[in-house]
């Protein structure tokens, strides 16, 4: 296979700490794979700066000015992490391979060379798949492996391990972008992409420098996101459980008729109080998922762009509104 034009798409958010620690690493990496002929020579590194409000554009701007091999893209505000990471894809949509990878140098930069060594292969879809979870906290290693369990067991095809590290052929990124949802959840919907696919493993390291963009809250509602986007289980889940509590009543009242019977009868306030808040609050747990899917469903119907560009210095003759549904 021919060496092909290369980019690198790396949606940013507030990192004015990490970006001048991690553009001469992602530089060198790629001139790596230029240099054993891998790639073309005019591959760029693609910077998306998803509405930060630091200076992260000014030094992605700044960077763009003094390197050939560097470009971004401004979006009009912040769209979020999975929104960034599309709207990056469909401005280079004309690369013949991009790999995706986030500014804080936690996933390794030098895999992509595995990558796309992998790509020459003939896969058209190669993951980046953590070989170990020692940077993370017990906690959150015992939720990610609960996450997984789930979406497995919910009928979710994700790869374990595997986040937004990842390389997409031309062909494969086109598809993926053909896809119009606007609630985004792109490690389910790579895969849902096919093509020939494989796996490049790497250890993950702390990040270079700033905070992280995922606290506890994030991480559970893109979680939630994950589960509700691709599988309806949960909705069957509600009905099994009203099917169970109202199995449950009869066995009770046809109890409560027989105690009634045998005369002896023993008040139940207490019981009847428990009774009364359980079957409330699983009401409400009910409730809250349903009215999730019908939120889903709100989002999508209202047709929205997923992202709108304000200033695209990779291809300035792109029309620089958000394709809506690119």
């Amino acid at each position: 296979m021919t060496p092909g034009k290369l980019a690198i798409v790396v949606p940013c958010y507030n990192e004015q700490e990490v970006l001048p620690q991690s553009l001469p690493v992602l530089q060198k990496v790629l001139q790596q794979l230029i240099d054993k002929q891998l790639v073309k020579d005019d591959s760029k590194i693609v910077f998306v700066d998803d509405g930060s409000t630091d200076t992260t554009w000014s030094l992605i701007e700044q960077a763009s000015h003094l390197n050939q091999d560097v470009a971004g893209v401004k979006l009009s505000r912040n769209f979020g992490h999975q929104g960034a990471l599309l709207a990056g894809l469909s401005v280079v949509a004309d690369a013949d391979l991009t790999i995706t990878i986030d500014s804080d140098l936690q996933d390794d930069p030098t895999a992509m060379i595995a990558m796309v060594e992998k790509y020459h292969e003939g896969n058209e879809v190669v993951y980046g798949v953590r070989n170990n979870r020692d940077s993370d906290s017990s906690f959150k290693r015992t939720t990610a492996e609960l996450f997984y369990k789930i979406m497995g067991f919910l009928g979710v095809n994700l790869v374990p391990d595997s986040a937004d590290f990842r390389l997409l052929s031309q062909r494969a990124t086109r598809v993926l972008l053909s896809y119009p949802e606007k609630n985004l959840f792109l490690r389910g919907l790579v895969p849902l992409v096919g093509f020939k696919s494989d796996k490049v493993y790497y250890r993950r390291h702390e990040r270079a420098a700033g905070t992280s963009k995922y606290p506890l809250y994030k991480m559970l509602h893109f979680a939630i996101d994950g589960i509700t986007s691709f599988s309806v289980a949960p909705i069957k889940l509600i009905m099994s459980l009203g099917l169970l509590i109202v199995g449950i009543s009869l066995l009770l009242l046809i109890y409560t008729i027989i105690q009634k019977m045998r005369g002896d009868v023993v008040s139940g306030w207490s019981s009847l109080m428990v009774s009364i808040w359980a079957l409330g609050g699983i009401q409400l747990i009910c409730i809250s998922v349903i009215g999730e899917y019908v939120g889903k469903i709100f989002n999508e119907v209202k047709g929205r762009p997923r992202f709108t560009i304000e200033k695209n210095l990779y291809n300035k003759t792109k029309n620089e509104q958000g394709e809506n549904d690119d």
